[in-house]
């Protein structure tokens, strides 16, 4: 049993190093992993087979876990959580050319929507509303600015370019109806990267499930999908990356079922600090100062997902309310000067 565990642990840290290889080959520009999750002891054994497979998608390094007392079909699981993974993947990547975010990036409009587009569409439309503007799709000039700047000048761009790219950041000038869904201004564009990716690891973790998997795990960089912890009463162990890097994890906790998602200012940056990088607030047209890491404890990933980004934007005390008000819903915020803020329910929901 021991030579086995060992023999899954090396497989998994070759495909992950794999992944790495492939990162520098193509020069993908991929977020690192926020979140680590490892088996937690157990002294039940059982007969399952976990397989482990890791590969770049969505902008990250994902990996899949399922264990099942049939290995092939833990196997096939693998392999159509990932193929519908990638399926999605092609509706909401805003970098390909021949993507319907994209296409409405492009020409400002876009008719026959599909359901799974719809569906993320109005759930961010939800996310807006209840963190008051915070959370907003059209935030993509801005990001698009910053990058070009620090590319170009390997500074942040002035407060005039600034203001003229924050003309184009509105929610209320996105028009959703029957006929499709429409941006009202020349040049304004969205980006559905704060909440797709949590909704892709839903629908994948939501497949395997109906095709009668207990137990999988979802890694996707600041986003974590649990069914079932890692066999019978066996939970996951999940490690929220220390955001200060004075050491590998700043909070350990086990999680059977349910989402995690964190957002942070080390996950995608422009500048060597890390004061400029790609969570904005829109009300500002920079990057938040208060907050150096948001997690959120949901669940579904979509939720967790949108939430750490509209939590890491507001200031740390918000944020702690507005997790406080919503069900079923927990939340850790670590401000830049080291403070810890936990939602009332935090500790238990991660015994």
């Amino acid at each position: 049993m021991q030579q086995n565990s060992i023999k899954k642990n090396k497989e998994k840290m070759v495909n992950r190093r794999n992944c790495l290889k492939l990162m520098g080959v193509f020069g993908l520009g991929l977020t690192a992993p926020t979140l680590i999750a490892k088996p937690a002891e157990s002294k039940q054994l059982d007969n399952l087979h976990s397989i482990s497979k890791t590969r770049p998608l969505m902008g990250t390094i994902v990996t899949i876990t399922i264990a099942d007392s049939s290995r092939n079909k833990a196997e096939e699981n693998v392999e159509k959580a990932f193929a519908k993974m990638t399926e999605l993947e092609k509706i909401f990547n805003r970098h390909a050319d021949n993507t319907p975010v994209s296409w409405l990036n492009q020409k400002g409009f876009l008719k026959d929507i599909s359901p799974e587009l719809a569906d993320v569409l109005h759930q961010s439309v939800f996310y807006n509303y209840i963190s008051k503007g915070v959370f907003d799709i059209t935030v993509l000039p801005l990001l698009g600015l910053y990058k070009k700047s620090y590319e170009s000048t390997n500074s942040s761009p002035s407060l005039k370019q600034i203001n003229e790219k924050m003309k184009l950041v509105n929610f209320e000038n996105i028009k959703m109806d029957k006929q499709g869904i429409r941006l009202l201004k020349d040049g304004m564009q969205i980006t559905l990267d704060g909440i797709a990716k949590g909704y892709i690891v839903d629908q994948a973790a939501n497949l395997v499930k109906l095709n009668g998997i207990k137990y999988a795990l979802i890694e996707a960089g600041g986003d974590l999908r649990v069914v079932g912890g890692n066999g019978p009463d066996k939970a996951w162990k999940i490690g929220i990356k220390d955001p200060f890097e004075q050491k590998e994890i700043t909070e350990l906790f086990k999680l059977n079922n349910g989402a995690v998602a964190t957002s942070g200012n080390y996950e995608n940056y422009f500048d060597k600090d890390k004061i400029h990088h790609h969570i904005i607030d829109t009300s500002t047209g920079d990057s938040p100062v208060q907050t150096i890491s948001a997690t959120v404890l949901a669940p579904t990933v979509m939720q967790a997902d949108a939430l750490s980004t509209a939590l890491f934007i507001r200031n740390p005390k918000d944020s702690i309310n507005l997790a406080g008000s919503l069900s079923n819903v927990e939340a850790l915020i670590i401000a830049k000067n080291g403070r810890e803020y936990r939602s009332s329910g935090w500790n238990n929901a991660i015994k």
